[in-house]
């Protein structure tokens, strides 16, 4: 039976070592492997904290982004409005320039032409009363009988139809 014995004190010894050698790989092995992974895990906190704020300010450009096109998008459109407006306004304006224009040419024809009746009935007055002396100087110089008459009034009618 020495074989299967069990010897307390060789049990004690051995329970000795492995507590011995448990706080000797904590102090010496232990406590550094746990300092590294705690660094690790502050430096994987760190980068998803960097991670996280350039998440946040890719967003933020982003959404800047968008608002500077909505802006600028705005702006545009504000411009080509005006730049409408401006052109409708030349229009308008060159379209009131061109009336006032005709206008001014219709009034200036008008007067020209009326002038021209006066300048006409002027000519034929005097083409009238050169006429009228005519036939009076005639009629003065012989005795008028009805054929004479007649003849002087048609004569005086084809003077007239030449002027």
């Amino acid at each position: 039976m020495s074989i299967i014995s069990v010897n307390i004190w060789q049990i004690l010894i051995s329970l000795a070592n492995l507590v011995l050698l448990f706080l000797i790989l904590k102090k010496f092995l232990y406590k550094p492997v746990q300092k590294m992974l705690d660094e690790r895990r502050a430096q994987i906190d760190s980068d998803y904290a960097d991670a996280e704020s350039a998440r946040t300010s890719a967003e933020q450009k982003d959404a800047e982004l968008t608002e500077r096109l909505a802006n600028a998008k705005a702006e545009a459109e504000g411009i080509v409005k005006e730049a409408a407006d401006i052109a409708k306004a030349r229009g308008d304006k060159i379209v009131e320039d061109a009336r006032a224009t005709a206008d001014g040419i219709i009034r200036q024809a008008e007067e020209d032409a009326e002038l021209e009746r006066k300048r006409v009935g002027e000519t034929i007055k005097e083409q009238i009363i050169d006429v009228s002396t005519a036939l009076a100087e005639k009629m003065l110089e012989r005795e008028v009988n009805a054929d004479d008459h007649k003849a002087l009034i048609d004569d005086f009618i084809d003077k007239i139809g030449e002027n």
